[in-house]
């Protein structure tokens, strides 16, 4: 399979993969103060959210790319 067919279908995977999860959300634990035994922390929330136009644009164009690479065959 040529490159240009593989980035294809990367982004025909990540393309979906944005349309099913339209956001990713993590927490992030950091260290505020360590004094002895005691220990601080705080917690951060983390929040992408993932156009659905981004998701089709990376379908459409991974579908573009896998067709390219089938007619340079």
């Amino acid at each position: 399979m040529k490159p240009i067919a593989i980035l294809g279908v990367v982004l025909i995977v990540l393309g979906i993969g944005g349309l099913v999860l339209h956001n990713v959300h993590w927490t992030e634990t950091k260290n505020v103060a360590n004094i002895g035994p005691i220990h601080i922390n705080s917690e951060e929330d983390h929040n992408v959210w993932i156009p659905t136009a981004a998701g089709i644009a990376a379908v459409i164009a991974g579908l573009g790319l896998v067709m390219m690479g089938r007619k340079s065959a």
